[in-house]
């Protein structure tokens, strides 16, 4: 955060959020951390969520509004919201908006006659016909970043008119040392979780919904244990509506004493060097920032081929097709397999490809001649 008393004629840049739940927060530090050392300073907006200090200090703005608005009173026309930024654009020198998903991106523009900067995290954002056409009105002053080349890719089918130099990537990222910093020991993590000291352990993190897939991983896992060292087990980190269904799915396979459903874990990214290997197997994962903090963590990844995550794992992970869990099964056997000093040589080369491609430092050369595109 800079310092309170800088001049009041420095140019400011506005950053609006619908909220700070899940990795938002951390999508708003990321883009705020993209001004640090320039002569910008960082408003960010929180169109939900009443006021939080954590937040304000996780945010790394100069300053954070919380409007803590309704769901409901962001829903139709957004009317109260397009105001009340109205009146916020018009008390400073803003230069410029980053909008965080559709719903802020929409606000923005009509509250504003900024330049703005829209991000997208999901894939699918304008597969609806009306929201093509708004956001066509305002290709002058918009340019859309997709957090992988595939959200951009698929930002680009669906709005095949633009230029291409409008819609393009933008990686999400990661603090490097400040989350190698937070993640514990082996024998820590592994204490704090339930898991025997001794064992080798496949991870997995990630929300228990079809998107995840989790199914694919449980048998996977089950087709590989035979060739595993004894002992060893699946832990899952993270809850939601199929653990029921999971759970019935390792029971039939035989999995009872070998799958671990650890819940929800607070601050889970602090215990990644609990596992062996980590893997997503994700059906269409918009970016994968769990692969960044496994990789951080020098825990060799697999991933799915779903998108965004082979990005991240380019050249350091393993990729499997989607729904494979043959193919699954084999890397897991690979993975126990492996030496130590090929490991300890992976986890160097993952460290690497972060710092290369998805640190803040990295990202910020990128987005320095993206930010002169919309402000000229």
């Amino acid at each position: 955060m800079r310092p309170a008393d800088a001049a009041q004629d420095t140019p400011w840049i506005l950053q609006l959020c619908h909220g700070y739940d899940g990795p938002f927060l951390d999508c708003a530090r990321q883009y705020a951390a993209l001004f640090v050392g320039t002569r910008y300073r960082v408003c960010t907006v929180y169109l939900t969520g009443a006021a939080n200090e954590a937040v304000r200090q996780g945010s790394a703005s100069d300053e954070v509004i919380f409007l803590n608005f309704s769901s409901r009173a962001l829903r139709g026309l957004k009317l109260q919201a397009i105001r009340e930024l109205s009146r916020l654009a018009a008390s400073r020198d803003f230069v410029s908006c980053i909008a965080h998903r559709f719903k802020p991106i929409y606000i923005a523009l009509l509250g504003t006659a900024l330049p703005v900067i829209g991000v997208h995290h999901a894939f699918g954002v304008y597969d609806r016909p009306l929201r093509r056409l708004f956001i066509s009105r305002f290709q002058s002053r918009l340019l859309l970043l997709g957090v992988s080349n595939a959200v951009r890719d698929d930002i680009r089918q669906q709005l095949p008119r633009w230029p291409t130099e409008r819609i393009e990537t933008l990686y999400n990222r990661i603090d490097v040392a400040a989350i190698q910093a937070e993640q514990v020991s082996r024998e820590v993590a592994r204490e704090h979780l339930g898991l025997p000291q001794d064992a080798w352990v496949v991870g997995n993190v990630g929300r228990l919904h079809p998107d995840k897939d989790q199914a694919t991983l449980i048998r996977g896992f089950a087709q590989a244990l035979p060739d595993l060292p004894p002992g060893s087990l699946l832990a899952i980190m993270g809850q939601g509506r199929l653990e029921a269904e999971l759970r019935q799915l390792a029971h039939s396979l035989g999995l009872d004493e070998s799958v671990r459903f650890l819940g929800q874990v607070a601050d889970g990214r602090r215990y990644f060097k609990a596992f062996d290997v980590f893997a997503l197997t994700s059906d269409h994962e918009p970016f994968g920032m769990v692969l960044l903090e496994a990789m951080a963590a020098g825990v060799p990844v697999i991933c799915s081929d779903c998108g965004g995550g082979r990005e991240v794992v380019d050249g350091v992970g393993q990729v499997f097709p989607f729904g494979a869990h043959a193919s699954l099964a084999g890397l897991i056997r690979q993975s126990a397999a492996t030496s130590p000093a090929e490991l300890s040589e992976r986890a160097a080369r993952q460290v690497l490809r972060i710092r290369e491609t998805f640190s803040d430092e990295a990202v910020s050369r990128q987005f320095k001649p993206l930010m002169l595109s919309v402000c000229r």
